[in-house]
């Protein structure tokens, strides 16, 4: 094993991954890995602190297809890793081609990439090398977008997800000292020339601030302040998670039954989030007003409305008019943000006899054909099984149902169909996970 030829960075490390916890006795690890000296020497970090724990680490590459030298450098940078003993696997991004909102794009798709490849292969970690500065340069980033106080709180260190965690244990290390390990191991790197393209906000930012080490007394002076939003943002989360103990519940069927009186309006958002299935929460203003004295009304995609026959309070469910399309049925896709299908019967993917099956990552098409599985809502067909002992109708519309051409073929939250599909409430985000862990 190399030695630590960075003094006290190792044991920073190893501190900072007792302090995120939750692995198990033998951990197994993958490092999403550019090739570049952030992510290499975090590989090699992973790599010494799971062999000491009897573990494994997969270093993940990820190929965008964007420039021509990308694929040689990946493979050149899976030759470093095998020479270090670490194992890795090239992911390749398929079809993304330049244009409007190319970065985000491809961090979508690199994420898709990465936790896929993850749950394939049974690592529930994914560990990611943002460092000091790029978190200095989020903070900045998000100052610029009028961002509130819960954003000033940067990245985390852990993201739970569907399958993986994502780590970010270099939070607080500055850039500099990675190299310097690096250097002293005699490792090599890559660097990216997309890290220097002035026409990204982050590079303009990583200009102006012109700390190329991340250890100027204006970086660490972000960072704490980050690190003091991060520790303000973890107690909201704690407060949001018992608001919602008392006075929420969030049904299977994608519903939730909010007892009577005002609530904290980051609580409510966070409650219409998950519902709606989104990525964000409407502006908290508008929530704030409607959270001081709830009223029937539709925010953010969702519908609030008297609880009526469900007992006292208010129903928050689906807004009709903002549910996704139908979207081909295959396992593992996700519907409106809200539903997965998790499960199917033996050939019940099939679409013309049981040798056809849908393509996995297939494109929605705009129109579905007489012979297509497709997912979507129940909407009108919501009448056909109205039953007072079921869920009420606001909420039957917006449950998701398979069809085969536009007859439905199962519903399986209120039983129709083969019992065998299974169609989970897995949205984006949920209304209270593991609160906010600011960077060390």
């Amino acid at each position: 094993m190399p030695v630590n030829s960075a003094p006290g960075l190792g044991d920073r490390f190893a501190a900072e991954m007792a302090r995120i916890g939750g692995f198990e006795p033998r951990p197994r690890l993958a490092v999403a890995v550019s090739g570049g000296a952030d992510s290499t020497a975090l590989v090699l970090l992973a790599r010494d602190w799971a062999v000491r724990r009897g573990g494994t680490v997969l270093a993940l590459i990820v190929d965008h297809g964007l420039r021509a030298e990308s694929p040689a450098e990946a493979d050149a940078t899976l030759d470093v890793l095998a020479a270090l003993g670490i194992p890795g696997q090239k992911l390749t991004v398929a079809d993304l081609v330049k244009g409007s909102a190319l970065a985000e794009r491809a961090r979508e798709a690199r994420y898709r990439l990465l936790l896929h490849a993850c749950a394939s292969a049974g690592v529930p970690h994914l560990l990611l090398g943002h460092h000091r500065s790029d978190q200095v340069e989020t903070v900045m980033m998000r100052v610029l977008a009028g961002s509130t106080a819960r954003g000033l709180a940067g990245m985390p260190a852990v993201v739970e997800t569907r399958f993986v965690r994502l780590l970010r244990p270099l939070l607080g290390v500055a850039p500099s000292r990675l190299r310097a390990m690096l250097i002293a191991r005699g490792v090599s790197w890559i660097e990216d020339p997309s890290n220097r393209d002035r026409n990204a906000q982050r590079a303009r930012l990583r200009g102006i601030r012109a700390d190329v080490p991340g250890t100027g007394e204006g970086t660490a002076a972000v960072a704490q302040a980050a690190r003091q939003a991060g520790d303000f943002r973890a107690a909201r989360d704690r407060a949001v998670a018992q608001t919602l103990a008392e006075r929420a519940t969030i049904r299977p069927e994608g519903y939730a039954l909010l007892t009577p009186g005002a609530i904290e309006p980051e609580a409510l958002a966070a409650l219409l989030r998950t519902i709606a299935g989104t990525r964000h929460a409407p502006p908290i203003d508008r929530v704030a007003a409607l959270a001081r004295a709830l009223r029937p009304a539709t925010l953010g995609g969702v519908r609030i409305a008297p609880a009526g026959r469900l007992g006292d309070g208010w129903l928050l469910v689906r807004e009709r008019r903002a549910i996704q399309g139908p979207v081909r049925a295959e396992l593992n896709v996700v519907w409106d943000g809200r539903f997965r299908l998790a499960a199917a019967p033996p050939g019940g993917l099939s679409r013309n006899g049981p040798e056809e099956t849908l393509t996995p990552g297939a494109p929605t098409p705009d129109t579905l054909t007489l012979d297509t599985l497709s997912l979507g809502a129940l909407g009108a067909d919501a009448a056909r099984f109205r039953n007072r002992y079921g869920p009420p109708t606001l909420v039957l519309h917006g449950l998701p149902a398979l069809r085969l051409g536009h007859e439905p073929l199962a519903v399986p939250h209120i039983g129709v169909g083969d019992p065998r599909w299974h169609l989970l409430f897995d949205p984006r985000n949920s209304a209270a996970g593991a609160p906010f862990l600011s960077g060390c």
